[in-house]
């Protein structure tokens, strides 16, 4: 007898995921595409999201997957929604919980990574590494020299918008630079002030104090253009913005206006309002701006601990269990857990 049917929307996931449903008695559909999980040119056609939210019960899902009200609203028999990532603003989450379908997600896992890359880009930018390689490989680079004279980031000020896990794991790669670390939160966090020896200032004071501000809040409707024209403009000149958040917490338009002009002296960003970044975009055309493709958890070891996680979260919740990490506790009173399987 065939099992309750489970819908992976990528067929090149770590092979935890495969293996671990191949254990139990459900039947596993795939979408065979192998992009990139944050790409939604890679994601199911909608005609194939209807067919999977009517008939499946479960479905793992990524960030280029944008699973909306209107499709959750077609949803029969579908009861979580697990997504390979700590983000879950691809999802309408508060359509789901008045629907009753479990969203769970991967959090902490990729703390420590996507802190690496935020010091990582914030380094690179500072001493002009990526035009640096950029000119060796071009030639001519000794005769141009005085152009890499960069900025020192031991004693430096680094600002960081954002004290969650990640956040967190900023600071303490930055005292480790003995960089000077203030914050500002949605919540104050005066454990890790004192833990840590950082301090909170206002988000306008973070940005005029800072010579590096990194951006590490989570993406909401309130976050979004969090960083804007008004408040890039209270940057020093001599400053960098990083950020390794989410895309729509920077106005682009705002950001590319700030370099343009001059407003600060650089940026590195990990993350876009527009994924994947046109190679003819504005900001492609700045030598003191530094771009990846949204690679904060791409290591090996990070990505399988998400597939670990995220394929627990779903098979716990088919054993009527409550998973490692719920995006919606909400649910719980709405529809209870049970065993599906």
């Amino acid at each position: 007898m065939v099992g309750p049917c489970i819908f992976i929307s990528r067929s090149n996931l770590p092979s935890i995921i495969y293996s671990e449903l191949n254990k139990l008695p459900v039947e596993i559909r795939m979408w065979k595409e192998t992009g990139p999980m944050w790409s939604k040119q890679a994601a199911p056609p909608r005609e194939v999201w209807v067919d999977v939210f009517r008939n499946c019960v479960g479905a793992i899902v990524t960030l280029g997957d944008v699973i909306d009200r209107q499709l959750i609203n077609e949803a029969d028999k579908l009861f979580i929604i697990s997504t390979y990532s700590v983000g879950v603003d691809h999802i309408d989450v508060k359509a789901a919980t008045e629907k009753g379908i479990y969203v769970t997600h991967t959090p902490e896992v990729l703390v420590e990574a996507v802190a690496d890359l935020a010091m990582g880009l914030l380094i690179a930018l500072a001493r002009k590494i990526v035009l640096g390689d950029r000119l060796v490989r071009a030639g001519g680079i000794y005769d141009r020299w005085g152009w890499l004279l960069g900025s020192e980031v031991h004693g430096a000020t680094l600002g960081i918008i954002g004290l969650g896990n990640i956040g967190t794991a900023v600071a303490r790669r930055a005292k480790a630079f003995d960089m000077k670390v203030i914050y500002w939160s949605r919540t104050r966090k005066p454990h890790i002030e004192f833990a840590l020896g950082i301090e909170y200032r206002p988000l306008e004071s973070v940005l005029s104090e800072s010579d590096f501000v990194v951006i590490t809040v989570a993406a909401t409707p309130e976050t979004r253009h969090l960083i804007n024209e008004e408040r890039l403009r209270l940057m020093k000149k001599t400053a960098y913005l990083i950020n390794v958040a989410r895309g729509d917490i920077v106005d682009t338009n705002a950001l590319v206006k700030a370099l343009r002009e001059g407003w600060i002296a650089g940026a590195a960003l990990d993350v876009f309002e527009e994924e994947p970044l046109p190679s003819t975009h504005e900001l492609t055309k700045f030598d003191n701006v530094v771009l990846t493709p949204h690679i904060g958890s791409a290591t090996y070891e990070t990505r399988e601990r998400m597939a670990e996680v995220a394929v627990r979260n779903l098979i716990n919740i088919l054993m009527g269990k409550r998973p490692l990490y719920l995006a919606n506790p909400e649910v719980l009173s709405i529809r209870p857990l049970q065993a599906l399987i």
